[in-house]
């Protein structure tokens, strides 16, 4: 599955921060390009993960299109 990432350059710090627009919140960050790379590739495997829901007796889930 690919992923938009987009990489920018933090001059403060020196390093490159990343995070993936789809994904709000999914963020990261390295000192070089490729470790922001591989770090934003552990955190979007870890945004996707899918909790645990503890639901009350009697709860329905549904899913609901937008479009």
């Amino acid at each position: 599955m690919k992923w938009r990432v987009i990489l920018e350059p933090d001059p403060e710090t020196n390093e490159w921060a990343v995070w993936c627009p789809e994904l709000p919140g999914c963020i990261s960050a390295g000192t070089t390009q490729q470790e922001a790379l591989d770090n934003i590739r552990e955190a979007i495997a870890l945004y996707l993960q899918p909790d645990t829901i503890e639901l009350l007796p009697g709860a329905v889930i549904c899913e609901v299109v937008i479009g």
